[in-house]
């Protein structure tokens, strides 16, 4: 059986290896850099995202980690999906299915008025699965990203 639960401090270590392991499928092993203290304080400290689990028999097998983010258009906050991922010996379970539907009855509850996230372009099975979830591609949108060094010099602080 499939369960959902709102993630504690005690699984901080378990959504790191999760998240490593998210890296690894999505073939950036060593794209991970955050820790179990950065992890802590962004969910339990200044809480500005929060994290699911998925256990299947009472295992964990999975992990979703979101936060919201608002629409000018809507003038309603949304939730955004930064990482979805179930181990490969519980694909199938049904626990992905539940991580999604947990979050739209989130998204619900809270009066949001979108629930998005990326996912890579060769990432078929996902692309596959999300669209038989009812998820639509936004083609006509491409994401802009400002990091490391350009960041700094953008922030002009370099």
């Amino acid at each position: 059986m499939i369960a959902i639960r709102t993630a504690a401090p005690q699984d901080v270590a378990l959504i790191l290896d999760l998240i490593r392991e998210l890296a690894l499928y999505e073939r950036e092993p060593d794209a991970v850099v955050a820790t179990e203290a950065m992890l802590h304080d962004a969910l339990f400290g200044r809480r500005v995202a929060e994290s699911l689990i998925a256990e299947l028999d009472g295992r964990p097998v999975g992990f979703a980690l979101f936060f919201h983010n608002f629409s000018t258009w809507t003038g309603k906050p949304g939730i955004y999906l930064e990482d979805l991922y179930v181990t490969p010996d519980a694909r199938g379970s049904g626990a992905g299915k539940a991580l999604l539907r947990h979050l739209a009855g989130i998204a619900l509850d809270r009066d949001c008025g979108r629930f998005e996230w990326a996912v890579l372009d060769w990432n078929t099975p996902a692309i596959d699965f999300y669209r038989a979830m009812g998820a639509q591609a936004m083609d006509e949108w491409t994401v802009q990203r400002v990091s490391g060094d350009a960041l700094v010099a953008l922030a002009g602080r370099d």
